[in-house]
């Protein structure tokens, strides 16, 4: 201490001062000194915070190594520069030759020439050029300019591409493509619907239900049936695997651009290379993605029938059907949240009844929802027609009409050949054939000599005394086999009338009656038939079989099932859900008034009908509507559809072509029209049949008349209800009838000896399941292509020819009876030209050349350019759609696909087989991969008719032989023949 003082002392120069007031002024300095640093830290950290000095310590730090960071980056720089001047030091100067040739390449501008002409169209060109430059600026430039300015590439690129376009124009010119869309294109659909339905078959075939609804199995069968049926081509390989699909894409990329491109662009790989990535995921892999999306399919078929109304029974049908759980959960959310808003809503009045009738009808489809739902998670999902079967009070349809409907015969004809029945069948029907062929001739007799034609009447009956005797020797003579047992009496006086008089279209009645009374009494035929699973099966195509209701817990569990004699009962959804049909009032209605009006240049009749309704308490509401003629007519059609005995009794006035405006015509239409009115009305008929009320009320109601059938069914009535209702249905199946009365009596004396042997033979082969109408003999339908099964010696009418092979393939007619099947090719040939004349194949090729027409082509150009460029901008990806909205776009697909098939179809094919061949399509755009199988085949068979020159359908062979599926398919087939 004393040292320090010491040390301090001279320090101060002060050597003289005492020590002890030296130490004591120490204490003081270092007392300050220490007072004055504490205060400048409290004032520091008060001022700027607790942490400055943590700031303070990181700045220094940051300051530091900044330094050191300035001092690396500038010696790595002069190190560079140094290590450079080194290296040129070495080296010898470059020559001024090629320093001038650079200078002079970069001064030197060299303008590329483009022609805007494409396709020699400016319609088309002009939209194309835009479509050009969009996907230049957005696919190209933008990453382009970041590596170079010159815009020689660019130009380079476009040029390339307009000669590639110029090229397919070109070729696309040379080509007819109405062989295309009216047949390969047809084809290739239905030819995948085949092995779709191929796949189904076999699935359903194994016992384990996880199996069959596993989609890993169903892509599974459905490329085994592929290369069963194409044999060296199988795309699974292409259609469930990513990879595999962008290489084949880029195979099938590089051979287009080496048909298009100009040799020197193709020989350049850069280029080559480009263009091919460019195109193949760029523009062909996206296109495939959006159109296998079964999202986006289910929403143009949508857009594709928006036109078409929303069909209440369809879309019930399609509740009740649906195996789908999510589709239920999501139509009852939907119906939740409008019952919400519409609860929410503050009305009164009018409206207020309006509203609970959209409640009532939204409770409706919620509870059919809810017990679709149960059923479906409770396992109680049962066949319906096995339930009818077992359980069922089934409708009761009389033999008479069984005979003469085209379904139910087939059928009853199914039912008859194990029962041993089908010899008195046959009977039946050949003598109903030579009844109205025979018929028909004698009127074509007698119209000739009327107007004075030479006929020798002796030969009529000799032709008809040939074919009756050949009726006699099939089925009644002792040599017949089958034959039929009838009394030996009946078959003498038969045998002796034919030996001594003229027969008559009558002469096999009494032996027919006797075999009509067998099938109809005899406990073996028409009493077992209705105990039969077929006949359950036969309601179910005739549409008149209900399904089977799901019994709650209020009402016990258990299955219960309600047949109806007639059919599906198109009641209004506001109407079963709110009872609003009072049955217990009386309705009266008359035309009270009748009127001419004009409209949009169309003149026709409107009636004003009164209409008085007594209810219950005994008020009465009065209220007038106006009707047309042809309101009348299509409630008459419908009401004698769902009751077809009020088809004898109610009778409505015919129509009238000309002077139908007269006003001597119109009072008389008006006395016929309130006859018809107070027949319908009466309360015997509305007694007998209580189901007719609500179409009555509908009818008369004061709004606008909802037409249910249409211009379309209007047209065709005439055609229908004979096929519905009349004898000659029979007739008109058999292929030895005449095919007009206008070919003259030369080809039914040609026709008319061989008609009986010809007409037993076609039906004796009937019950026999045999190839689809127009097959090849040496063709296994069920192993090849659709078109293969076109006879070219046939006719020329393929459009028509592969429309009817799609509609097999469609509703799986091969499973009905040759008879039946025949019957309905002729009748859906009638439903045809009825529509569209004979100019059914020219409308074809007049739709395809208008589609294919410069006009359509640019709008179709337009419509790409908007969709992918609105306003000019790329349009971004839009997001997936929830599942919720997804599930809704599937039901209102299914409904609207239900929905557009017209009742004549159903009339023709059965309602069973038209809803299933419906849902079977609509089932098959449910699976992306096999949309990407069908996208894959479109564009192969596109390609094969744009170069027809070129072997594309053995490139295809070697693109897709690559399928382990092929090679296991070969083998087997190496080591069968083999064998």
């Amino acid at each position: 201490m004393m040292n320090k003082l010491t040390w301090i002392l001279k320090w101060t120069g002060n050597m003289q001062c005492d020590p002890t007031e030296a130490l004591r002024n120490w204490k003081q300095a270092s007392l300050s000194i220490w007072g004055w640093g504490g205060l400048g830290v409290v004032l520091f950290l008060i001022t700027f915070g607790p942490f400055a000095i943590f700031y303070l310590a990181f700045y220094i730090l940051c300051f530091i190594g900044g330094g050191f960071v300035v001092l690396l980056l500038f010696g790595k720089i002069n190190s560079e520069k140094h290590l450079e001047r080194c290296e040129h030091s070495y080296l010898p100067s470059t020559q001024a030759a090629i320093l001038k040739v650079l200078e002079e390449m970069k001064t030197e501008s060299k303008p590329i020439k483009i022609d805007r002409r494409l396709t020699g169209s400016s319609i088309i060109d002009e939209p194309l050029q835009q479509v050009i430059q969009f996907a230049l600026r957005d696919y190209i430039q933008y990453w382009y300019y970041t590596l170079s300015d010159d815009e020689t590439f660019l130009l380079e690129i476009r040029q390339t591409v307009q000669n590639a376009l110029v090229e397919f124009s070109t070729r696309s010119k040379e080509v007819d493509w109405q062989p295309y869309f009216t047949t390969r294109l047809v084809d290739d659909f239905a030819t995948h619907l085949r092995v779709f339905r191929k796949a189904q078959e076999r699935l359903n075939e194994r016992e384990d239900p996880k199996q069959r609804d596993a989609p890993d199995e169903l892509l599974d069968s459905f490329f085994e049936a592929e290369v069963e049926m194409e044999r060296k081509i199988c795309r699974d390989v292409v259609c469930t695997s990513r990879k595999d699909e962008e290489g084949y894409l880029r195979d099938l990329c590089e051979v287009l651009l080496y048909l298009l491109l100009p040799p020197g662009d193709f020989h350049s790989k850069n280029m080559r290379y480009f263009l091919r990535e460019v195109l193949a995921r760029g523009v062909l892999l996206p296109l495939i993605n959006q159109l296998s999306d079964p999202d986006y399919i289910n929403q143009f078929i949508i857009w594709m029938i928006r036109d078409s109304s929303c069909n209440y029974e369809a879309f019930l049908n399609i509740l009740k059907l649906t195996d789908k759980a999510a589709e239920l959960e999501a139509v009852k959310d939907k119906v939740l949240e409008e019952l919400q808003y519409l609860r929410s809503l503050d009305t009164g009045g009018d409206d207020i009844n309006f509203i609970k009738n959209q409640i009532n009808s939204l409770l409706f489809v919620k509870k059919v929802c809810e017990t679709r739902i149960q059923r479906l998670q409770s396992g109680k999902e049962v066949d319906a027609l096995k339930l009818a079967a077992n359980f069922g009070k089934l409708c009761v349809i009389p033999l008479e009409h069984i005979l003469v409907h085209n379904i139910a015969l087939q059928f009853f004809m199914d039912y008859m050949q194990p029962m041993g029945g089908q010899a008195i069948l046959f009977f039946w029907l050949t003598v109903e054939g030579y009844r109205v062929t025979a018929q028909q001739q004698l009127e074509v007799l007698q119209s000739s000599q009327r107007d004075g034609k030479k006929q020798s009447s002796q030969t009529t009956k000799g032709l008809l005394r040939a074919a009756a005797l050949g009726v006699y020797d099939q089925y009644l003579s002792e040599k017949a086999s089958p034959r039929v047992e009838v009394d030996e009496a009946s078959v003498t006086r038969l045998a002796q009338k034919l030996n001594k008089e003229d027969p008559t279209p009558e002469i096999f009645d009494e032996i027919q009656k006797k075999v009509y009374d067998m099938m109809l009494r005899d406990e073996r035929f028409y009493p077992s038939f209705k105990q039969h699973p077929l006949y359950v099966r036969m309601l179910a195509e005739l549409d008149m079989l209900k399904e089977p209701s799901y019994m709650g817990s209020d009402h016990g569990d258990g299955e219960s099932f309600n047949g109806s004699p007639t059919g599906s009962i198109n009641l209004s959804l506001d109407d079963l859900s709110s009872g609003s049909v009072d049955e217990s009032a009386q309705l009266h209605a008359f035309i009270s008034d009748t009127g001419v009006c004009n409209e949009h240049g169309k003149t026709y009749a409107l009636y004003t009908l009164t209409v008085i309704r007594k209810n219950s308490d005994g008020s009465e509401d009065i209220w007038k509507t106006y009707r047309r003629y042809s309101d009348f007519h299509d409630f008459h059609m419908r009401i004698t559809e769902q009751f077809e005995s009020l088809g004898p009794i109610l009778k409505l006035p015919g129509k009238k072509t000309f002077n139908n405006m007269d006003r001597e015509f119109l009072e008389k239409r008006k006395k016929d029209l309130n006859a018809y009115l107070q027949l319908l009305l009466n309360p015997e008929m509305v007694k007998a049949c209580p189901m007719l009320i609500p179409y009555v009320y509908d009818f008369l109601e004061n709004k606008a008349y909802s037409k249910g059938k249409g211009d379309f069914a209007r047209k065709m009535d005439t055609f229908v209800n004979p096929l519905r209702s009349s004898m000659r249905n029979v007739s008109n199946a058999v292929k030895s009838l005449p095919d007009s009365l206008a070919e003259g009596v030369s080809k039914v004396s040609a026709d008319m000896g061989r008609m009986s042997e010809k007409l037993g033979q076609d039906i004796k082969q009937s019950i026999f399941k045999v190839p689809p109408l127009i097959a090849k003999s040496d063709i296994d339908p069920e192993h090849c292509r659709v078109s293969a099964q076109l006879d070219d010696n046939v006719d020329d009418n393929i459009p028509l020819r592969v429309m009817l092979l799609l509609m097999d393939e469609v509703f799986d007619l091969k499973e009905r009876n040759q008879w039946l099947r025949r019957n309905i090719k002729n009748l859906l040939q009638q439903l045809i030209k009825a529509t569209y004349g004979d100019t059914i194949n020219r409308k074809i090729v007049d739709h395809v050349d208008y589609m294919t027409s410069p006009e359509q082509v640019s709008d179709y150009v337009k419509r790409f350019r908007d969709s992918y460029w609105p306003n000019g901008i790329l349009a971004e990806t839009p997001p997936r759609r929830d599942k919720s909205l997804r599930m809704r776009t599937r039901v209102a697909a299914k409904t609207t696909l239900l929905g557009i098939m017209p009742d004549e179809l159903k009339h023709i094919i059965g309602a069973e087989t038209t809803r299933k061949g419906i849902l079977r399509v609509f089932d098959m755009f449910q699976h992306q991969p096999l949309n990407r199988r069908l996208a894959c085949v479109f564009l192969e068979g596109f390609l094969e008719t744009l170069f027809p020159q070129y072997k594309f359908p053995e490139l295809f062979v070697k693109l897709h032989s690559r399928s382990p599926r092929v090679l296991r398919y070969s083998q087997k087939l190496r080591s069968l023949q083999k064998r």
